[in-house]
């Protein structure tokens, strides 16, 4: 078991990976407050909820409730670079789901595609199979477990 959890943790990946989690990390934190808390202009669970079961994801307070922590919680996750290899794969499924409802609208964001959504799926893609790298709190953690 302590194998496993080492390999969650390591990661022989360097500086590129802090270069992607940070930005990463707080777009998505960004987000998921407006989704949950419905700062920076934000609906709120509520109001996020409502649209969510108009584009067919019921129920959508529950939803909104999920998709909001994957993005705050995943993204805090992501910045800080603890449990990165997890955190970035609830963050791409979650993505991957927010594609689902842009695809009908082409690939450009300026017409509610889904090019945004993408570039963070890719991302999170990355992060979950190369990890946090060196300057992250899973480094910390994984040189601790190892002993």
């Amino acid at each position: 078991m302590n194998k496993f959890i080492v390999s969650l943790f390591e990661s022989n990946a360097g500086f590129a990976p802090l270069v992607l989690r940070l930005p990463m990390g707080l777009i998505l934190a960004a987000h998921g407050s407006q989704k949950l808390f419905a700062w920076f202009g934000g609906y709120g669970l509520e109001g996020t909820g409502q649209w969510l079961a108009s584009v067919g994801f019921e129920p959508g307070y529950l939803m909104a409730l999920l998709a909001g922590s994957a993005e705050f919680f995943g993204g805090l996750a992501l910045a800080l670079g603890l449990l990165t290899r997890p955190a970035a794969a609830v963050v791409a499924f979650t993505m991957a789901m927010a594609m689902t409802v842009h695809l009908g609208n082409g690939l450009f964001v300026s017409n509610n595609g889904y090019e945004f959504a993408l570039i963070l799926l890719a991302v999170s893609l990355s992060l979950a199979i190369q990890g946090a790298g060196r300057y992250s709190l899973d480094a910390l953690l994984a040189a601790r477990l190892k002993g």
